[in-house]
Formats: C-alpha cells, structure tokens, sequence
C-alpha cells in the first residue's frame, strides 16, 4: 500500500479506536505501567525541560513525566488523530497535569522547530508508522543538544500471545497472505537490528536496549474480546468488519487457543516490550 494511502488508512483507524482507548484507558496503564516506567526513568527529564510525546493516545505515559518538570517545565502531548487527542486533554484534567498542551501532530511531518525539544516518549508508535524512518529522522531533528529519545515496539510474536494468537487465527480463518514482517504493523520493529538500523540511519545512537516484560489481565473471554474489538488498531477494524457469524466462529477459535494463559476465571496474556533510549 502506498505511503500515503496507509496513512489515511491508520488516521481514520486511531480516529475510531479512540473512544476505545479512553474506556480501557486504566486497563492499558495498568498493563503497560512497567514499559512507561523504564521509559520515563530512563529519559530522566529534568525540571524546565520541555518534552514531546508522539502517538501519545490518551497520554498517560508523557503524563507520568510531567511531575518531573516542574513549574517551568512543559510537555507537548501529540497524536495525529484529533479524537486521542480530545481523550489526552480529558485524561490531563482527570489526573490533575497543569503542565501539559495537546496538539494534533502528525510524526513524520512535525510542525516544531530544529531543536526545539529536550526529550522525546514514544510508546508504541513508531513501528505503526507509515515511514518509521522518516519518523525517527524528524525526532532527531526537532531535538536539542543533549536531547534524548525514550521509545517502546513490540518484540517478537511469539513474547506477546495477546496479539500474534488473534492474529494468527484472523489470517487462517481469512485465508490473506501473511504481512510483510517489515511493513507497518505491530510487530514492525520487533527485530532489535532493526530497530538499531532505523535509529541509525536517523543519527540517533542507542544508549540503552532493553526487554521490559508486561502482562494484560482480562476478567473473561467477553472482556478480552471487547478489548481485542475496541482498543487493538487494525485487527480491530477487520474483526469488527466480518459478518456475526464469522466473528464467532473467529471468537471461539481465539478463545480455544488462549486457554493456556487462562488465569482465575479469566486470562494473563504476557507481553514483552523492546524499549530503547537513545541520544
């Protein structure tokens, strides 16, 4: 799919997942807690920095930095959907963060000025975007001496059930080709030479390169699957798009395979993040 068509694609996809994000906004901090940590501690922002978070959603991560920043501190919280945005401002008010402004802000195409930022958070973005190394390109510009990038991807499929089990099961049930590995997806930048070569090219150097593991907790299968049909970006979108019987005969299928994860009348599906800090 061309650039430009994908991204059309993922704006009107976000757009719609946001009330989504919003509803399973605790649920996801909570899972993604010890990812935003490691981020957030290794960014160390310093009072009266200013920090931008890109693909931010609803927020939380940036928002868990700006107690560091002090009065004089500021963060710019960004998504290029207009409605993650809408829900980060509400999450801002709700949580209490004086300091932060929301913009709608596209990454590969910034509207800041060289070396306008201290640090950058991206959790979870750059391997969904249509060019992650134009992306990445643009993060380097945009910061300052001695800025740093704090970013979570996905690892390998087989680290994070959560996904790659309704993935798998979508693809055999559809009878579609398998992605390309390399194209914009959840699993993108899951090879850590990968990841080292885009940040590379970007004159970004790795300082840290971590596995940081995390776990989803789903009371039922009726829980994870209103999780996996209102939260979960693409896959969402197709599922959600089959005709009712098709999406249960796909249910029971995912529900068959998650079994081994079942967990006190619900599920623990782990996850594993490759977070990365670089200069």
């Amino acid at each position: 799919m061309p650039d430009e068509d994908y991204r059309t694609a993922s704006h009107r996809i976000w757009e719609e997942m946001a009330a989504g994000w919003e509803d399973h906004r605790r649920r996801v901090w909570d899972a993604s807690h010890p990812v935003g940590k490691w981020m957030v501690d290794a960014l160390d922002p310093q009072p009266g920095e200013t920090l931008l978070e890109l693909a931010a959603g609803v927020g939380d991560t940036g928002f868990a930095a700006a107690s560091r920043l002090g009065a004089e501190g500021r963060l710019i919280t960004t998504d290029f959907a207009q409605a993650m945005v809408d829900a980060a401002r509400r999450r801002a008010e709700e949580l209490g963060v004086p300091n932060a402004e929301f913009r709608t802000l596209d990454a590969e195409r910034m509207d800041l000025g060289d070396g306008s930022i201290d640090g950058v958070l991206c959790r979870w973005g750059y391997m969904l975007m249509a060019d992650p190394g134009v992306a990445l390109a643009e993060t380097r510009r945009v910061l300052g001496d001695g800025g740093r990038v704090a970013l979570s991807v996905w690892g390998n499929p087989e680290q994070n059930p959560w996904a790659s089990i309704p993935a798998r099961a979508l693809l055999e049930q559809t009878g579609a080709d398998p992605p390309d590995p390399f194209a914009p997806g959840i699993f993108a930048m899951a090879s850590e030479e990968r990841t080292r070569g885009l940040l590379g090219a970007a004159r970004l150097e790795p300082q840290r390169v971590e596995n940081v593991e995390m776990a989803w907790r789903f009371e039922s299968f009726a829980d994870y699957w209103h999780h996996l049909t209102n939260v979960k970006g693409a896959i969402a979108m197709v599922v959600r798009s089959l005709p009712q019987s098709e999406q249960d005969a796909l249910g029971e299928e995912i529900e068959g395979r998650l079994q081994p994860y079942a967990e006190g009348g619900g599920y623990r599906l782990p996850g594993m993040c490759l977070n990365v800090l670089a200069t």
